[in-house]
């Protein structure tokens, strides 16, 4: 009986290990502007509310979002892909004819 349950474990976590997510990044050629790292003078979007974005030229909100977490979701209606794992900090952004006409979270 020992053996049938250590074989079940093993299957298990064998199992278990394909069902690792992988943070695989979209293949944003903005890519590069996006960060993690936060630079001295920290993440200007983090003194505003999330909705102070919305109106805001890509320019303007991207000085804005440097040293921020965030992605672009949405431009001119075509959808990027995007993990589904929740990041807080992280913020996603929908653009349209060149302005952000969303923020999310997560």
């Amino acid at each position: 009986m020992k053996l049938n349950q250590v074989l079940l474990a093993a299957m298990t976590v064998a199992a278990l290990q394909g069902c690792a997510v992988a943070d695989v990044s979209a293949p944003d050629p903005r890519a590069n502007e996006q960060t993690d790292t936060i630079p001295p003078g920290g993440c200007a979007a983090d003194r505003l509310k999330d909705h102070a974005l919305v109106g805001k030229s890509e320019k303007e909100a991207t000085g804005l979002l440097e040293g921020c977490t965030w992605r672009i979701g949405e431009r001119d209606g075509e959808q990027f892909a995007g993990t589904m794992d929740y990041r807080e900090e992280r913020r996603t952004i929908g653009l349209a004819d060149g302005k952000v006409i969303w923020v999310r979270r997560g």
